[in-house]
């Protein structure tokens, strides 16, 4: 039995998504069988008119025979226009819930499987290439099922009509089937290119677009259309290939189907003066050459789309099998109970995937409930990596994190990701209002509590100056913001949810020392008896913290008290030099 290449292999596993439109389907079919059984007559009628003559006594089975080919070719036509209308509607459904999955799946994913895939090629995955599979299903289901069934019915019609000319429609599908094999080992090679040419203009396009102000502060503006203009004529020379491609193979179907008319004509004029050919027999046989040919014809044109789509089919393939590294376990314990609930590292141990060394190395200490956890070090020291365990961004090689005494791994990622008010290093905003960003972290909070959360944040303060004030717009990625409002507003949005747990990912850098201090004074009476975790580079960030844990390349050099960490620790002490001089750091007051 013959085994299926691998890309069309994935194409047969997304037509598993087509269930929902069986019922279209058959109904498809059935007027597909309507429009070939109509083109099939339609030459039949034709050479009994002719074969009998237009005389005088013939007038009513000309009359007869006119009235049927109308008929029949009134119903050819809605049948037509139906196999294209549902061609479409389920080429169209099948595609949204394709991309419904793929856009579930990487919802799903860990960061692991987003270093998989670039956010570029992620992209092109959930639209060019789904737009590539519809607009192959289109021409599949238009012409795919009914090319070969109208071709079969022809040849059998054909041949009962001039079996001694059979041999012209072999000769002509025996050359067709040949150039569309040269076709198919030139274009395949190029399709696959192709699409990963289109990730890498989406790549360089993002980039252009998300870091234009470097681009212009850095005067790089040239160098960057030079990069672009090379993906953009890269992508324009593989596509130029491919239509060129198929601008050769139109013509030269043509030629072979004009020439099939000739070489009929032909052989079927001496076929007729020998008396062994009807005149209307030799038309019909043309006709129902023709159809055979044009049938070849439309399979050839959707044949030359496939491997395009099937490499698409790929990608997506690729990405929907992709399962979660990070997943929800059998029997998940309950959150319910979970008030404040403190936070143990225990010997943890993390390496990125295809590095050889870790991250971070037997990583242990506890966040008690109602104090706050500061984590300091060097750049690189792994502070970010530490705090992206506990939500379970990523998981840890060995060592276990507790949560309440209760392992992470044992919690539904739902339930954990509900006790937790995250607030990430970069502030990422999303297209809308001041009020819809606040809300993004509760959904149903009452305007009172929008209200506290921007003024604990001190948020409050640049909020009211906004022109529209809470209903002032936010643009994509909060690019008409500064990085401080940003911060700010990100933090309002963790605080509203009111979590057990709050972690700090460095968003105090962008604020000044004033709003800092006052921040954190607000923070430390709105968020009591909760686990607080700040990763900070400011000392003065962390300075009222109840424990500070130093990290240097991913190890815990020492954990105390400010005052403690001074005289114990020199790699914090280090760093409140180079912050602070001696007589600021005696002056400072402890929150």
């Amino acid at each position: 039995m013959m085994k299926l290449k691998p890309r069309n292999q994935n194409m047969l596993k997304l037509f598993k998504y087509l269930n929902p439109y069986s019922f279209q389907l058959v109904m498809l079919i059935a007027l597909v069988l309507g429009t070939v059984a109509s083109s099939l007559q339609l030459p039949d009628f034709m050479a009994t008119i002719i074969n009998n003559g237009i005389v005088k006594s013939n007038v009513n089975v000309i009359f007869y025979n006119g009235l049927l080919m109308l008929i029949v070719a009134l119903v050819g036509a809605f049948c037509t226009v139906g196999v294209g209308y549902l061609a479409a509607k389920i080429a169209t459904g099948f595609c949204r819930d394709v991309r419904n999955k793929v856009f579930s799946r990487v919802e799903s994913f860990s960061l692991i499987e987003f270093n998989k895939f670039s956010t570029a090629s992620l992209i092109t995955r959930s639209t060019n290439d789904i737009q590539q599979i519809q607009t192959v299903m289109v021409l599949v289901l238009r012409m795919v099922i009914q090319a070969p069934i109208m071709g079969i019915l022809a040849i059998f019609k054909a041949y009962h009509l001039a079996a001694s000319l059979s041999w012209i429609i072999a000769l002509a599908v025996v050359i067709l089937l040949g150039v569309i094999f040269v076709m198919f080992s030139i274009a395949v090679p190029k399709f696959k290119i192709l699409q990963k040419l289109v990730d890498r203009l989406n790549l360089v396009t993002r980039e252009n677009l998300t870091g234009l102000r470097v681009i212009r502060a850095f005067n790089n503006e040239k160098f960057e259309q030079a990069r672009f203009e090379k993906a953009n004529v890269d992508l324009t020379a593989a596509n130029l290939f491919v239509n060129r491609l198929m601008t050769v193979m139109q013509p030269m179907m043509m030629l072979i189907l004009n020439l099939t008319s000739v070489l009929i004509v032909w052989i079927g004029a001496s076929y007729i003066n020998a008396g062994n050919l009807n005149i209307g027999n030799m038309i019909a046989f043309m006709q129902y050459a023709m159809q055979v040919i044009m049938a070849f014809l439309m399979i050839s044109m959707v044949f030359i789309m496939v491997p395009r789509a099937s490499v698409s089919a790929q990608r997506v393939n690729e990405v929907i099998e992709t399962e979660p590294t990070i997943k929800d376990p059998e029997n998940p314990s309950s959150t319910n109970n979970l008030v404040g609930g403190g936070v143990e590292f225990n010997d943890v141990t993390f390496c990125y995937p295809g590095s050889d060394a870790p991250v971070l190395e037997n990583i242990s200490f506890k966040a008690n409930s109602g104090e706050t956890t500061a984590i300091i070090g060097s750049t690189g020291s792994g502070k970010s990596t530490l705090i992206n365990l506990i939500p379970r961004f990523y998981d840890v090689n060995s060592g276990e994190i507790f949560l309440d005494g209760v392992d992470i791994r044992r919690y539904r990622l739902e339930d954990l990701y509900a006790k937790i008010g995250y607030v990430p290093q970069k502030g990422v905003l999303f297209s809308g209002t001041v009020a819809s960003n606040i809300k993004y972290g509760e959904p149903n909070a009452a305007e009172n509590e929008i209200n506290k959360a921007a003024e604990t944040s001190q948020a409050e303060e640049f909020i009211l100056q906004l022109e529209g004030k809470f209903e002032a717009p936010i643009a994509e990625g909060g690019a008409n913001i500064s990085g401080g409002q940003k911060q700010r507003l990100s933090i309002a949005r963790a605080l509203i949810r009111k979590p057990e747990i709050y972690i700090f990912d460095d968003c105090f850098s962008a604020l000044d020392f004033k709003t800092d201090a006052k921040l954190r004074q607000s923070l430390k009476d709105e968020t009591q008896n909760k686990t607080i975790l700040i990763v900070a580079q400011r000392i003065s960030t962390v300075l009222s913290a109840e424990k500070i844990i130093v990290l240097d390349n991913g190890k815990i050099v020492d954990i105390g008290t400010h005052e403690q960490l001074l005289k114990t620790c020199d790699v914090y002490r280090e760093i409140a030099y180079s912050q602070l001089s001696e007589d600021e750091l005696r002056s400072v007051q402890i929150l």
